[in-house]
């Protein structure tokens, strides 16, 4: 009996062993195998995503297209830009500027290659549209890229940094698939609210420099020049030239700017903070205006409507339209800073996409709004009633 109870410890310690060697060599494995496979069912979602939106592209470029139109523009969206080189800083601005500039003529040479016959404002949503086509080709490529790179070299670290980072990768996916259908319907997208709240403000516009309109009013015994990119065509346009045009012919005593900005998880979408500084994303722009001001000592105040990290690109949300009385609130106190008399410039800084140029058109945009705000309700609402 004794014997039997050593024999059968023994066994049981063998087989301890045995399952301790498979598990070590073959979990890894397995978890591998199924990190791959849910990876690669993410690749073929935005793959199918990126699909989809050039798919719409072409639509918009031809109510039929073509077999050629389709390659084209599936061609076009592997475009890149090569930054200038960094070693040399000295004029790397200007450098920047000459290279954005190649790409704005580059992708106004395709679109009118692929849509030569249709409008001036379809023309635009074509371009931005494709714009947001691009950024969400390079991002299924470069998901694509690194679960082929798990798969060749069976590397769990890699499959594992990439599931990590997959849920925020997915919502910028997907911001950049519904942007590419706001450009294309002509939508307000949530960096629209700075030229929004700058049309806000003016019954009349005039075009002063590539793409950018500027209107003039009166707050608080000030005189404003209000600016904001042209619409309601999408544009991001040269705030730099505009600016550079009103200070040769007026004395400006302060400068104040809106722009949508990226809220921090916890604070509450459409809310509106101040600052100081040129509120503007990008590089190019900004750096040759703060050359421009700065050294001319002009104050520069800062108003942003935060926004979430996906929302920007997308349709505008209903809580990021409502911040508009607060906004305008904030601009007319900064107004209030310079003393009466003296002349400021307001600049509403964003895309224009869905925002014409003067407050007749802040209506339009409040029902393209509400209507949206219906289907996001829908869509949540149908969401929520599934199992799964």
């Amino acid at each position: 009996m004794v014997y039997f109870l050593q024999t059968e410890g023994i066994i049981s310690q063998i087989f301890f062993f045995l399952m301790f060697f498979v598990f070590v060599f073959l979990y890894p494995r397995l978890m591998l195998s199924q990190l791959i496979y849910k990876l690669d069912q993410s690749a073929r979602k935005m793959e199918e995503m990126s699909h989809k939106a050039n798919l719409m592209t072409a639509k918009k470029a031809s109510k039929h297209p073509s077999k050629e139109i389709k390659n084209a523009i599936n061609e076009f969206t592997d475009f890149f830009v090569v930054e200038p080189s960094a070693i040399d800083p000295y004029g790397l601005v200007r450098k920047i500027d000459q290279t954005i500039r190649g790409m704005e003529s580059r992708f106004s040479e395709f679109v009118d290659e692929i849509a030569g016959g249709k409008s001036y404002k379809e023309k635009q949503e074509l371009n931005y549209g494709l714009r947001a086509a691009i950024g969400l080709r390079q991002i299924s490529k470069i998901v694509r890229h690194f679960v082929e790179m798990a798969k060749k070299f069976k590397n769990l670290q890699i499959a594992m940094i990439l599931q990590m980072q997959l849920p925020i990768i997915e919502k910028i996916a997907e911001s950049e698939f519904h942007g590419t259908e706001a450009f294309m319907s002509g939508w307000p997208i949530g960096d629209s609210i700075g030229p929004l709240v700058a049309a806000s403000f003016v019954d009349k516009s005039e075009e002063i420099a590539e793409d950018v309109v500027a209107g003039k009013t009166a707050i608080n015994g000030r005189t404003c020049f209000v600016l904001k990119a042209k619409g309601p065509e999408p544009h991001l346009g040269r705030i730099d030239e505009a600016i550079e045009y009103l200070m040769k012919r007026n004395s400006i005593s302060r400068v104040i700017t809106i722009d949508a900005a990226q809220k921090l998880e916890g604070e509450k979408s459409g809310s509106v903070a101040e600052g100081i500084g040129f509120a503007m994303g990008g590089i190019g722009q900004r750096e040759m205006i703060e050359n421009v001001l700065l050294p001319k000592k002009i104050p520069v105040d800062s108003i942003v409507v935060k926004v979430g990290m996906e929302d920007a690109i997308m349709p505008m949300k209903k809580d990021v339209f409502k911040s508009l009385p607060k906004v305008k609130t904030f601009v007319e106190k900064a107004v209030s800073r310079s003393k009466k008399g003296q002349k400021v410039i307001i600049i509403g800084v964003g895309n224009s996409s869905g925002v014409g140029d003067t407050k007749k058109t802040v209506g339009d945009v409040e029902n393209i709004v509400n209507e949206l705000d219906k289907q996001y309700k829908k869509v949540a609402k149908e969401k929520k009633g599934r199992w799964f």
